[in-house]
């Protein structure tokens, strides 16, 4: 049964191998048709969710800038308390840097976050009267604000398509899918955003992270019965 099971794992991967190749000088409409079936084939296998907890694009804001090198289950074990004491832009701007830093301090770069955070909402009050804006030019422009958390506020926040979010697991799909060979997120995201319908930015984005997270791991890609076997150039190349 072993020698039958290596036998089939060898031959998938010469399969692989050879698709791999041919991969390689993909045409550029021939990338596109493969694209839009990525896209098909996420759509029916995963839904498009985020994992973050909020009731409003603040507290989405405040939850994405802690959420990075942090996992979502931890941030919204945080955020729980943190969103019953601090109601509005208002409150965070006024808040103690030290009390705020204890009280986000499990989430890692606790002091970071808390002065972007803290800088956010006081640009929030300035700017915008308190309200976090809707459209990307206005929010890259707040402090603690890039690309990737303004497409997440848009997208999961006000359903807007303004752009695709490319956190490390869509990177990392990205490239073993062969829809971009950049390493940069924002030259990442044009290259997907070029391949991908806008209507379906920002859930696609959304498909992308739980793919990279579930199942498109960094380590041990489960390759074997993914949605996308049979689409991605790199199965069964790893490990």
């Amino acid at each position: 049964m072993a020698k039958e099971q290596k036998s089939r794992q060898s031959a998938r991967r010469s399969k692989k191998t050879a698709k791999h190749r041919r991969a390689s000088s993909e045409s550029a409409p021939a990338l596109r048709e493969r694209a839009g079936a990525v896209v098909a084939a996420l759509a029916e296998a995963r839904p498009a969710r985020i994992e973050l907890e909020f009731n409003n694009p603040l507290e989405l804001a405040v939850a994405t800038i802690l959420s990075a090198q942090c996992t979502d289950k931890r941030v919204n074990e945080v955020t729980r308390d943190l969103f019953q004491k601090y109601r509005s832009a208002a409150d965070y701007a006024a808040a103690d840097p030290e009390v705020f830093q204890e009280e986000i301090r499990s989430t890692g770069f606790f002091r970071n976050k808390t002065r972007s955070i803290v800088s956010f909402a006081q640009a929030l009050l300035d700017r915008h009267g308190g309200t976090v804006p809707d459209s990307m030019e206005r929010l890259v422009e707040l402090p603690g604000i890039g690309r990737k958390t303004a497409n997440v506020i848009l997208g999961s926040g006000f359903g807007r398509n303004e752009g695709i979010v490319v956190d490390t697991h869509v990177k990392r799909v990205s490239g073993r899918l062969g829809l971009s060979a950049e390493e940069d997120p924002e030259k990442i995201e044009r290259d997907l955003m070029e391949l991908v319908p806008r209507a379906e930015w920002s859930d696609f984005g959304l498909r992308m992270v739980q793919h990279g997270r579930y199942t498109c791991t960094a380590r041990k890609p489960r390759c074997d019965g993914c949605p996308l076997e049979e689409l991605c150039p790199s199965a069964y190349s790893f490990g």
